[in-house]
């Protein structure tokens, strides 16, 4: 197969990853996506054009690079999916671009390297990277304010640096590293290492899950009944009276639909249950949750 169309479904791997995040939650390399990410891309991909890859397929064509391209049909499909009519419309398309990307880098190549020329002395010093962070709850999407989060900057070369949210729920860190890795938590939330490159488009949107067990522990320690029901209430203005909410359950076993009055029991009890819970993804319309898929550890 030739090159050229290898090369033309890797950017079409972008694209679908594009296409992805748009509506759901997952790591920027689709060859990062694991089982949870690969299940909910076959529903997206179903739900959107009513057609299907499998498991297998996703990992031998979108896991690992091919020296071959996948059947018409699909390329067809997958082109589809990201907008366009199909395979050979999303070719000529990105042939277009890229002519116009080759022109625009042919100047871009000559003025840089005149800039180069004049500026080199300043090129070469090391540049100095400002990452900007704000933490949003991870259910809700609302910024985390009212308790500080703690944060452990980590470096291969240097000990560990320790801050705190400020009072917005952002943090913000200069540094020489083109990457940053640093670790999240507060006694209400649960600790999570985030790594960010300064080059992803992503990096400035940080959610935190919140350890809800602890909260409730808290409450009912302290019979502090008011601040449970508001608890409770902010749950129930938050969630849409016909949400669609779905538990998946490991290796292949099943999924549970729950009623919103079921999963606010589940989440508003200092259960063991409540403090494995990890949400997999929600949709929010107009300010409320319509739909939301968990799994308990």
């Amino acid at each position: 197969m030739e090159k050229t169309n290898i090369y033309y479904f890797e950017l079409l791997k972008k694209e679908l990853v594009t296409t992805f995040l748009k509506t759901h939650s997952a790591p920027n390399n689709i060859e990062d996506w694991k089982g949870e990410e690969i299940t909910l891309f076959q529903e997206d991909l179903f739900d959107k054009v009513k057609g299907k890859v499998s498991e297998k397929w996703f990992y031998t064509y979108c896991k690992n690079t091919s020296n071959k391209l996948p059947r018409i049909d699909i390329l067809n499909l997958l082109s589809t999916y990201v907008g366009y009519e199909n395979w050979n419309d999303f070719m000529i398309k990105n042939q277009k671009s890229s002519t116009k990307r080759t022109l625009k880098k042919s100047f871009l190549t000559g003025l840089v390297f005149l800039v180069s020329i004049v500026f080199g002395r300043y090129l070469i010093q090391p540049t100095t990277h400002k990452f900007i962070f704000c933490f949003v709850d991870q259910i809700t999407d609302v910024p985390i304010t009212k308790t500080p989060l703690h944060i452990t900057v980590l470096s291969k070369t240097e000990s560990p640096l320790y801050f705190k949210s400020d009072s917005l729920g952002c943090f913000e860190h200069l540094t020489k590293e083109k990457q940053l890795t640093f670790i999240v938590g507060s006694p209400y939330h649960k600790t999570d290492t985030i790594t960010r490159t300064i080059s992803s488009n992503t990096n400035s949107t940080v959610r935190v899950a919140s350890d809800d067990y602890a909260l409730l522990l808290d409450y009912y320690v302290n019979n502090n009944t008011k601040d449970w029901k508001a608890h409770k209430q902010k749950l129930e203005n938050l969630i849409d009276d016909d949400v669609e909410i779905y538990r998946f359950y490991g290796s292949r076993l099943g999924v549970e639909i729950y009623s919103k009055s079921n999963f606010i029991q589940l989440i508003s009890t200092p259960t063991k249950t409540l403090k494995n819970i990890k949400i997999l993804d929600k949709v929010i319309h107009k300010g409320k949750i319509v739909k939301l898929k968990f799994i308990v550890k």
